[in-house]
C-alpha cells in the first residue's frame, strides 16, 4: 500500500482535473443540502461536510435505469441492445466510510456466485472508490460502530483520504487505487509522524460516535417473535412515504416495467420500496402485506434478521439518514434498543 500526502488546498483542484479525464461522482452543495452528483465541467467537489443527503449507491444502482430497448418489425420483436454502455473509467470521490461499506453489502445481492446483475457489476468494476474518512464530529444520528462499521474504516475503498491538518493522508490500497496514483503526479510520501497522527485520529473518531444501538443483539429475539405484540406499536405514525428506503444506502428493492410507444419500447428498472402497498400485491390481486404493521416488520426483519441469515451481515451501515429525514420522526435506533430490552 502506498501512502502519500496531498496538500489540503490542492485536493479540490486535483479532483476537478480528474473530472476532465473521466466521470467523477462527488459531493456538491445545493442550497442547504449536500448531494452526490456527476461533476460538470469546471465544478469542484465539496470537501467539508458530515455526510450527503442522498447515498452514492445511485451511481452503481440508478433510481431509474433502462435495461434494454426493443422494436416491432415484420419479423416480430427485435432487441435494440442492452444499456451496458462503455462509460469508461470513473471515480466515486468523497464517500464516507459508512457509504463505502454499503457497497460491500450490495455486492452480496448483485454480485453473488449464482445471481449476477451485469448492470451493477459493470459500473462497480470500472469505478475507483475514494473514501473520505470521518475526522470531523459526526451527526448525532450516526451509529456506524453499532452495526460493524467505523468512522475511519478502509474496507471497501480503493483510496482513503484522511484530513491530518495542512495535508490529506492518501492511502492507495488496491490496484485501482494505484492506477489513480499514477494520474496524480509526484506526491510526497507520508512520514511516520503523519501515520502516527492518523492512528490517534482513528481512536478519537470512534469515541465521537455517541449513539449506540444493540445491532446484533436483537437477532435471537427476531428469530422467535414474528407475532409479538411489539409489532403493533412501531408503525402507527408511519406515512408509508418511502423516504427511509430511498435514502438508505443498502435498500435495493426494484420494479421492472415495459414502456411502449408505437412500435418501440424499453424495459426500465426503477427503485421500489417495501413501505408501499403496491410492493407486494400479486397478479391475482391478493396482497400478503395489507397493513403498515406488516410492512414495517418486514423492513426491520430484512435488515437485522433475513440479511444476516443469508449473508452474515446486518443490512444497515448506521448512516442515520432514515432517522434524520423521517417526516414523523420514526427512529430505527429506538426500535432496535426497545427490542433488546424485551
Amino acid at each position: 500500500m502506498e501512502t502519500r500526502l496531498i496538500k489540503r488546498d490542492a485536493l479540490a483542484g486535483i479532483v476537478k482535473k480528474l473530472s476532465e479525464q473521466m466521470t467523477v461522482y462527488a459531493p456538491v452543495k445545493k442550497e442547504d443540502n449536500v448531494f452526490f452528483k456527476v461533476l460538470e465541467k469546471g465544478e469542484e467537489p465539496l470537501l467539508t461536510y458530515a455526510n450527503t443527503k442522498n447515498a452514492p449507491k445511485n451511481f452503481f444502482f440508478p433510481q431509474t435505469e433502462t435495461m434494454m430497448g426493443y422494436m416491432r418489425t415484420e419479423r416480430g420483436m427485435e432487441l435494440k441492445g442492452d444499456n451496458i454502455a462503455d462509460m469508461g473509467d470513473a471515480v466515486l470521490f468523497g464517500a464516507r466510510p459508512c457509504d463505502v461499506r454499503s457497497f460491500i453489502l450490495l455486492d452480496y445481492v448483485f454480485d453473488q456466485e449464482k445471481y449476477k446483475d451485469p448492470y451493477y457489476i459493470d459500473k462497480r468494476e470500472k469505478t475507483t472508490i475514494v473514501s473520505l474518512a470521518c475526522v470531523t464530529p459526526p451527526y448525532s444520528t450516526c451509529f456506524c460502530t453499532s452495526v460493524g462499521g467505523h468512522p475511519m474504516i478502509v474496507e471497501g475503498a480503493d483510496v482513503v483520504l484522511t484530513d491530518v491538518g495542512d495535508n490529506y493522508l492518501a492511502e492507495f490500497i488496491t490496484p485501482k487505487g494505484q492506477t489513480i496514483l499514477a494520474k496524480l503526479g509526484d506526491l510526497p510520501t507520508a512520514d511516520d509522524a503523519t501515520l502516527a497522527k492518523k492512528e490517534e485520529l482513528v481512536k478519537k473518531a470512534e469515541g465521537e460516535i455517541k449513539s449506540q444501538v444493540a445491532g446484533s443483539a436483537i437477532k435471537p429475539w427476531l428469530d422467535e417473535n414474528f407475532e409479538h405484540p411489539f409489532w403493533d406499536t412501531i408503525h402507527k405514525s408511519c406515512l408509508a412515504c418511502g423516504t427511509c428506503t430511498y435514502l438508505c444506502p443498502t435498500c435495493h428493492c426494484f420494479d421492472i416495467t415495459d414502456e411502449v410507444k408505437g412500435d418501440e419500447g424499453k424495459r426500465v428498472r426503477t427503485w421500489d420500496s417495501c413501505m408501499y402497498w403496491l410492493f407486494t400485491i400479486e397478479t391475482s390481486g391478493h396482497n400478503p402485506r395489507t397493513s403498515q404493521k406488516q410492512r414495517w416488520r418486514q423492513r426491520l426483519l430484512h435488515k437485522f434478521r433475513y440479511f444476516v441469515d443469508n449473508f452474515g451481515a446486518i443490512a444497515c451501515v448506521g448512516c442515520g439518514r432514515c432517522v434524520m429525514y423521517c417526516p414523523v420522526n420514526i427512529d430505527i435506533r429506538k426500535i432496535v434498543n426497545d427490542i433488546s430490552k424485551l
